[in-house]
């Protein structure tokens, strides 16, 4: 089974009133500067963990955020480095980072292919300025296609980009002009996803008190098949819901390992694990985080073990969204899913239909429904 590695990097210079995931600017961290707390010694709290990772080979690598090139790539290179030695990585093993368009150069960009990444992920978003925004986005959408050509000169092998829709006051043209301005830069791999108001982000506050209103949800599922047809006609095919590559090389691996039930170690502040049938997760403030690393203790803030009907409804609910199906006996009455145009069999398998990718959710419950 495919083991990875997932390094969390929770800095950012702007904190995006949208997001609900765990990082922080230099304002919010404030205090003395103690191991890990800024970008200058996180990672050798990062590398202190990983010495607690058990001896294994990796196949993936992924360093996500947050922003991960806040920090130096020397920094990024050091820590893909300590975990070569420390464990190996498997020849061809997918090593990733996330970027944003305004936090690399060609000499970074550079430093970071050299020193072994594979694959880059931009958060494009949008290529709307009105749109980017409102999402609190603060790089220069001509940005994003010289991020894109230096990454191709440095030789990543895989250039992917991130985009959200369903933004208040994004219109179905700016959609349009933000996909077709992605699929103009012929990236191996496009990630889309909708946009979610997370309770107790600054959006929802916005949303709660009326300042900005959410599109209905027919706008944005048609937001989504506007999506997957200019999409499909530039030759990119979805895998996964949210996820369009050009081929089957394309697609992130790391990311497809969580879907089938993979195992890897979350290193950082925050971060989630899954080894051996065991899911845990670190505590969540980098000081306190670097704290537990220099006493030589675990960062583990607590832990649990999924019974086995646990693991099932998780196994559907992620399998699912991909193409390939899932196998039909791991379903409930998937007759009346097929009847109801949600699921197509394939084989033994059973493959969201169009109509079903819009509804996964709802699928996922009805699915299961029946079983023991």
């Amino acid at each position: 089974m495919a083991f990875g590695i997932y390094l969390h990097v929770p800095f950012c210079s702007v904190r995006c009133g949208y997001c609900d995931f765990n990082t922080y600017t230099a304002d919010d961290l404030g205090g003395p500067d103690v191991l890990g707390a800024s970008r200058a010694t996180y990672i050798d709290a990062a590398l202190g963990e990983l010495s607690l990772v058990p001896e294994r080979t990796v196949d993936t690598v992924f360093v996500g955020g947050g922003t991960p090139t806040q920090l130096p790539s020397a920094d990024l290179v050091r820590f893909l480095r300590a975990l070569d030695h420390r464990l190996g990585l498997a020849p061809g093993a997918e090593v990733t980072t996330e970027a944003n368009p305004d936090s690399v150069t060609p000499a970074s960009l550079a430093e970071l292919r050299e020193g072994g990444f594979t694959r880059i992920s931009f958060g494009m978003q949008s290529a709307v300025p009105h749109v980017l925004a409102m999402l609190e986005r603060t790089h220069d959408p001509e940005r994003v296609p010289q991020a894109v050509q230096w990454a191709r000169e440095a030789g990543f092998e895989q250039v992917s980009l991130d985009l959200i829709y369903g933004a208040p006051t994004e219109t179905m043209d700016d959609w349009r002009h933000t996909v077709e301005s992605a699929l103009e830069l012929r990236p191996d791999h496009i990630s889309a996803y909708a946009l979610i108001v997370e309770d107790g982000t600054a959006f929802a506050r916005k949303v709660r008190r009326g300042e900005v209103v959410m599109p209905d949800d027919d706008e944005t599922a048609d937001k989504y098949l506007l999506a997957d047809d200019l999409m499909s006609a530039a030759g990119l095919s979805w895998y996964e819901l949210s996820n369009w590559a050009v081929d089957e090389a394309a697609q992130c691996r790391h990311n497809i390992g969580y879907w089938n039930g993979g195992q890897w170690w979350g290193v950082g502040p925050g971060a989630h694990s899954f080894v051996d049938g065991e899911r845990w997760w670190n505590v969540k403030h980098p000081g306190a985080y670097a704290q537990r690393i220099m006493r030589g203790e675990s960062p583990r803030a607590d832990g649990e073990r999924p019974d086995a009907a646990e693991r099932h409804l998780e196994d559907v609910m992620l399998r699912i969204r991909l193409a390939e199906g899932i196998e039909s006996s791991l379903l409930g009455d998937a007759d009346r899913l097929v009847s109801a145009g949600w699921l197509t069999p394939v084989g033994d398998r059973m493959v969201l239909t169009r109509t079903g990718r819009l509804m996964a959710d709802r699928v996922v419950l009805e699915a299961v429904e029946g079983l023991d």
